[in-house]
């Protein structure tokens, strides 16, 4: 759409950049909320009722899947649709109007969650809620993949050779409309014959396979490689490999659910071996990291978040190896969530958002330090304590559980004001920002 007339260029583009930065915001911000209350304080809730009964049933089945819903879709499904939203390719030759899809997709989105999060809460009139949650989370991610596709098709082709990391982040979000698919057939099911909101465990062990492995992660996977090779200083991607990573992490959720769980398994472990060493992110770097407006550990955190990958996928093995061992599954689930992808945003979010939000700065590097450490720590302890508790190898573990759950709550609280300081910072974007030339959408000059 052209610029109407007698109205500079720079103006509009600013109020769409301007605009764009609004809806991001609210997303993060969303998000932000769903990680702090309905999941990491109902998740330490949790923890607690089950630390003074020392029994792994003494939680209702749906309060836990509230707090997992709540953790996996609230809080980092917001914050991908969010970013994915803002950062579709030709979105910015529209006129700022036009981004109403992205307020509707928030819209259906926010209310879903908080409807699901509600009915397994609460149980109030859930055989309604349970079905309506998912016919809304469906309904906001179906023209987000649509929005999508017609933002890659209008761009003539990838910047920087960056076919790879591209075709993982679709991935992820055909995984996601998949998983909502899974989700709305289950939420139906239950609610014409079911006896409670709470998914089946066999079902729930599936379907968790399919949510993580098959949506963030990939996701996740997608934003190392085509961001820091050059925030580490590494060396060049392997592109076939990354394909053939994603490759083997898509069988091995195929195989999840042709009841096959052992070489479900196992594939998982090899797609993220494969894609480890794709991303080189372990070998020596080619250049110095880049770490100007975040903490020094910055790349030490990327580095072990990975690590976290190679644990959760070993503990996935193990669980398959011994079906009846909820507390390695759990554990395996808590090093995969909180310690590789909690690990991931708290580490990437800091360097990349103030960028994105327009700030001019992240609002404390040392914020960021101690909200990874603490969050790391707490989960390192929540690993090892639910392991050797659930399985009833030492009693004095069921008393860590708190201890690990208070950890990790307080470095989110710690990222969530360090996220707060950075939104409130003044915009770097504005009408008089530029005097020659159009504005330059934000992530370009990151």
């Amino acid at each position: 759409m052209e610029p109407e007339p007698n109205k500079p260029a720079i103006p509009i583009s600013i109020a769409r950049e301007q605009e764009l930065i609004r809806l991001l915001m609210t997303f993060l911000f969303t998000g932000i909320l769903f990680m702090l209350l309905p999941g990491t304080f109902l998740g330490v809730w949790n923890l607690f009722a089950i630390s003074s009964a020392q029994s792994a049933t003494s939680v209702p089945a749906a309060w836990m899947q509230a707090h997992g819903h709540a953790q996996l879709f609230g809080w980092i499904g917001s914050f991908i649709l969010g970013i994915g939203f803002y950062s579709i390719p030709n979105l910015r030759r529209v006129s700022a109007w036009s981004f109403w899809d992205g307020w509707l997709i928030w819209s259906l989105w926010t209310i879903g969650v908080t409807v699901r999060w509600l009915s397994d809460v609460y149980l109030w009139q859930w055989r309604v809620l349970l079905p309506l949650s998912a016919t809304l989370e469906l309904l906001a991610v179906v023209p987000f993949f649509a929005r999508s596709v017609q933002g890659h098709r209008l761009q003539k082709k990838f910047k920087d050779g960056s076919g790879a990391w591209a075709l993982l982040v679709v991935a992820g979000t055909v995984g996601l409309i998949v998983a909502m698919l899974f989700n709305a057939f289950e939420c139906f099911r239950l609610a014409a014959a079911g006896a409670s909101p709470a998914f089946p465990p066999e079902f729930n062990g599936r379907f968790l396979i399919l949510s993580i492995w098959a949506f963030p992660v990939p996701i996740a996977w997608g934003f190392t490689a085509r961001w820091m090779p050059v925030f580490l200083g590494l060396k060049p991607l392997r592109s076939k490999l990354i394909i053939a990573a994603l490759a083997v992490n898509i069988i091995g959720i195929v195989a999840a659910f042709a009841q096959s769980l052992l070489p479900c398994a196992i594939l998982l472990l090899a797609g993220a071996i494969c894609m480890v060493c794709a991303l080189r992110i372990f070998e020596s770097a080619d250049k110095p990291a880049k770490i100007q407006g975040v903490h020094k550990s910055f790349p030490l955190f990327l580095r072990i978040a990975y690590v976290w990958l190679m644990i959760a996928s070993l503990f996935a093995v193990w669980a398959a190896i011994e079906p009846s061992a909820a507390g390695i599954g759990g554990a395996g689930r808590h090093a995969l969530t909180v310690g590789y992808l909690m690990t991931m945003v708290f580490s990437v979010g800091p360097r990349m958002l103030p960028a994105f939000l327009g700030k001019k700065k992240l609002f404390s590097e040392r914020l960021m330090f101690f909200a990874l450490l603490l969050t790391n720590v707490g989960c390192l302890i929540r690993v090892s304590s639910e392991t050797l508790a659930y399985q009833h190898y030492a009693s004095w573990a069921w008393a860590f559980l708190p201890v690990s759950a208070t950890m990790e709550l307080t470095g989110v609280v710690i990222f969530t004001i360090n996220m707060i300081g950075t939104f409130l910072q003044p915009p770097l974007l504005t009408p008089a920002t530029s005097k020659c030339g159009a504005a330059r959408p934000v992530q370009d000059a990151i």
